[in-house]
């Protein structure tokens, strides 16, 4: 029996992606991996269907928990509460109660600078970050009100550092920073645990913003001390894993940040 049978965790953005080299290529599918293995049930949602579907095939074929996928797409000019509200409605008619919530889903227009960049650029990721965790984290409070459950939201050393060509990325990451800081001040009373996480994966999309800006992908992107860098699955998971045990409630409201195999540095 793993630490989390039994309970359920929304993960948003964990369609199955993979590297050049066949291994898990998102750090979504990595925590969804790293989860499927304790036990969860999981609740994924994207924009690519197949990607969600495939991710479902798998996980449930190899670690025997249950998988509802949901296709979801937060994005300007929709009705995002609609949308968000499906997905919990989903969740809850499936399994019955919501535990974890992880916020890992975000898209943008990288390595584009801020004089170049677009209002509607700029939207794509304030919708599919900020927003859909604003959405994401309202629809779910009464639910982990009731689990005394845990947020794990995401952000970015792009915003904490400034990173060239990620005005739009950066601005939604530190948005989402600062909504944790709050959630954790007011939901505490609840005993629902809610964390950031900056993390520094090697992914299949840091694969293509290294072929299609490498100039961007040189001033931005360094090798971390440990001269790797992080594991989707086995520290970016495992961390989320850790997040969600009842002895690490104490780091609620911290910024986690994640550096290519260093472990935790609140």
């Amino acid at each position: 029996m793993g630490h989390l049978t039994g309970k359920t965790a929304i993960i948003t953005g964990a369609g199955r992606a993979v590297l050049k080299d066949g291994t898990c290529g998102s750090i979504g599918y990595g925590i969804a991996t790293a989860y499927a293995k304790e036990g969860a049930n999981l609740v994924i949602t994207g924009r690519n269907v197949k990607k969600l579907e495939d991710a479902k095939e798998e996980l449930e074929r190899l670690y025997g928990i249950k998988v509802l996928t949901v296709q979801a797409d937060v994005s300007d000019g929709s009705d995002n509460e609609a949308v968000v509200k499906n997905v919990i409605d989903k969740t809850i008619e499936a399994f019955g109660r919501i535990d974890v919530l992880i916020n890992n889903a975000q898209a943008s227009a990288s390595g584009v600078p801020l004089a170049e960049h677009t209002t509607e650029q700029f939207n794509l990721a304030m919708y599919s970050g900020l927003y859909a965790t604003f959405y994401y984290m309202k629809a779910c409070y009464p639910y982990l009100k009731e689990t005394k459950g845990t947020v794990i939201n995401f952000a970015s050393g792009a915003g904490l550092f400034g990173n060239f060509g990620q005005c739009s990325y950066a601005a939604a990451k530190e948005g989402i920073r600062g909504l944790t800081r709050v959630a954790a001040t007011e939901w505490g009373k609840d005993g629902i645990n809610v964390n950031i996480v900056c993390p520094l994966a090697w992914t299949a999309q840091l694969e293509q913003f290294q072929e299609a800006y490498p100039d961007a992908f040189k001033a931005n992107v360094h090798m971390p001390p440990m001269g790797h860098y992080g594991n989707s699955e086995l520290e970016i998971g495992r961390v989320c894993v850790q997040l969600a045990s009842p002895d690490f409630k104490y780091l609620t409201g911290e910024t986690l940040t994640l550096e290519g195999g260093m472990g935790l540095r609140p």
